[in-house]
């Protein structure tokens, strides 16, 4: 354990930044599994209003610096090309 006043306070405070950074990641997987389960069932309605949240989500944590920016823009991508495809075989 650290003896330092400021080594005391950088644990503190790492340990508050590293469940932060896991909520968020958590939040975005529950999103992600949101739409792929609507795109699974076929429902284009559930499935392009969850997207929106999704990558609402996935923006936010990437403007936190939880995930870094290209992979936020790849999992928005994906996500988007699934549910048009989708989309698009339901039409």
């Amino acid at each position: 354990m650290a003896n330092i006043k400021s080594a005391k306070k950088r644990v503190l405070i790492g340990e508050r930044n590293a469940a932060r950074n896991k909520a968020a990641k958590s939040r975005i997987k529950t999103e992600v599994r949101k739409v792929t389960s609507a795109i699974a069932a076929g429902d284009v309605a559930a499935a392009k209003s969850s997207l929106i949240g999704a990558e609402s989500v996935i923006s936010k944590a990437a403007t936190k610096g939880v995930i870094p920016k290209n992979t936020s823009s790849r999992k928005i991508s994906r996500l988007t090309q699934a549910v048009n495809k989708m989309a698009a075989a339901a039409e």
